[in-house]
């Protein structure tokens, strides 16, 4: 059973349905202890990350993360859920983050005014490194976008896949049981419900 995480924000039913849809088992929940015995764990994420990080806060969730991850159990963050797992964010001045992962979000500041903020549509991934929810995909998939922050995680070492807007930034990153994305899976189609699949099989 794969736990999607509920902290009162975010496209819940929208992961859940993709899930069901490629014939995995998901339930939403805000129950530490279903979350702590599901066989894989899903932060999804959208909004403010202030705000995202009290609700968890406010749950007790933040430590059912922690122990989640270090379980070893498959774990995957969509969006939001990648930049919550980093040690802080400067949306709104500077927020702490669950600090699982070295490193920080930061805005875009894009020197092209054609290039708006946020960043908002299909987008192709670079795959740095081999990563089992990659398996068969395109050398550049397309994935949905909706952001105006991106993750820059201290360790190069744990980027999965980059993509360009302006700059280059990590849209991706997988280390150790953790795969974390900034697109949305769950908007993204084939490509999309396929990288769901293959988590849901991760265990």
């Amino acid at each position: 059973m794969i736990a999607i995480i509920d902290y009162g924000m975010g496209n819940l039913r929208s992961v859940q349905k993709a899930f069901e849809a490629v014939g995995a088992d998901a339930v939403v929940t805000s129950q530490p202890q279903a979350i702590l015995d599901a066989d894989s764990v899903v932060l999804p994420g959208v909004g403010a990350f202030k705000d995202c990080m009290d609700n968890l806060d406010r749950l007790g969730l933040i430590d059912v993360v922690h122990k989640s991850i270090q379980s070893g159990k498959p774990f995957l963050g969509i969006c939001l859920g990648l930049q919550l797992l980093f040690e802080q964010s400067i949306e709104f001045g500077t927020v702490a983050g669950l600090g699982i992962l070295p490193g920080k979000v930061m805005r875009f500041h894009l020197d092209d005014p054609s290039l708006k903020v946020p960043h908002m549509g299909w987008n192709t991934l670079n795959i740095n490194k081999p990563s089992p929810l990659f398996e068969s995909a395109d050398a550049h998939p397309y994935y949905y976008f909706v952001h105006s922050y991106y993750v820059v995680p201290d360790n190069p070492d744990m980027v999965a896949t980059t993509t360009e807007y302006g700059i280059e930034f990590v849209s991706g990153i997988q280390h150790d049981n953790i795969h974390a994305f900034q697109f949305h899976p769950e908007k993204s189609q084939t490509q999309g419900l396929a990288m769901l699949e293959k988590f849901a099989r991760l265990n």
